[in-house]
């Protein structure tokens, strides 16, 4: 072997020269023991990496300890970027289909709704709809009439009469609206039983409203006794003693019956509807008996009104 090879340690063996790293004088190596290379000092030295394994799919992750107490991973190959990736992509899938049930479960709750609640808007909207299609041809058949007095009255040969029965049949109207004439037609019989509660005044100025929402023209109020008051716009009610009422100041006793004149299935269901007159009168334990008249009989009259600060606008 020779010098060009080998130099002589201080036990007489032979130790081969490594290139690069510093010797110590007459070629001796460095005493130090583990020197740095001097590369590894140079700022202008490339870093190195340390030869790593081909990757194996099938690598798991290691979790150890450090020796400061810090605890490091490390993934062997490239399986362990891969597992990490799909554990947070399962773990976001699984929070946005639990916000969807949330979200469907409360859409569901709150669109659900009482079948009997349905029906009764259902009722409601039969009832409007009702008396919108009888309200519309009420005013179709006065435009109609209107119209054609119109016509007559510009006629000029049957000017005068057509003039005087437009003014005779305006005259029979406003003295059934105001009380002043009997009236004769359609109509309905609304008969109020007291049960544990007697019927209070505020129950029949209700029914009265009801009628004439649903197109009442005349109606009349009757007791126990056979006394019947004529009911205009101006009558008031009262509870009296011992479950009687106060109509226009004349006291009437239990039971009260109003007949009315007007459309019965319309003022029928204006009765009927829920949380109306019949629902509320037997609640209180009374009973409303309705039975439908073809040919309803107003004949109370009410004193014509003296005006003392009206008058028409000329």
């Amino acid at each position: 072997m020779s010098s060009d090879e080998h130099t002589e340690t201080g036990t007489g063996w032979p130790q081969p020269a490594v290139p690069g790293r510093p010797s110590g004088p007459a070629g001796e190596p460095d005493p130090r023991p583990d020197s740095p290379d001097p590369d590894e000092l140079s700022p202008l030295a490339p870093e190195r990496s340390a030869p790593s394994a081909e990757p194996d799919d099938g690598a798991t992750v290691d979790l150890s300890r450090a020796a400061d107490g810090s605890a490091s991973s490390t993934a062997v190959g490239g399986g362990g970027t891969r597992l990490r990736g799909l554990s947070s992509a399962g773990v976001m899938i699984a929070v946005l289909l639990a916000l969807l049930g949330f979200t469907l479960v409360v859409q569901f709750k709150s669109t659900s709704t009482d079948p009997t609640v349905g029906a009764t808007r259902q009722e409601d909207l039969v009832r409007i709809l009702y008396d919108l299609n009888s309200r519309e041809v009420r005013l179709r058949q006065d435009i109609a009439t209107l119209e054609e007095s119109q016509r007559q009255l510009r006629s000029g040969q049957q000017g005068r009469q057509a003039a005087l029965e437009e003014a005779t049949r305006r005259a029979d109207e406003l003295g059934i609206l105001a009380g002043t004439l009997p009236a004769t037609g359609p109509g309905l019989s609304v008969r109020f039983e007291a049960g544990d509660k007697p019927i209070s005044a505020s129950r029949v100025l209700d029914a009265v409203q009801e009628l004439r929402g649903a197109g009442a023209e005349a109606m009349q109020i009757s007791g126990g006794d056979r006394a019947t008051v004529r009911i205009i716009a101006s009558t008031f009610f009262l509870d009296g003693e011992n479950g009687s009422l106060v109509v226009d100041g004349r006291r009437l006793t239990g039971p009260f019956t109003i007949t009315v004149i007007g459309d019965p299935a319309t003022m029928r269901t204006a009765l009927n509807i829920p949380g109306g007159v019949v629902a509320s009168v037997t609640g209180d334990g009374g009973k409303l008996i309705v039975e439908d008249r073809e040919a309803a009989e107003v004949s109370a009259l009410h004193a014509p009104i003296k005006l003392e600060h009206a008058r028409p606008v000329s």
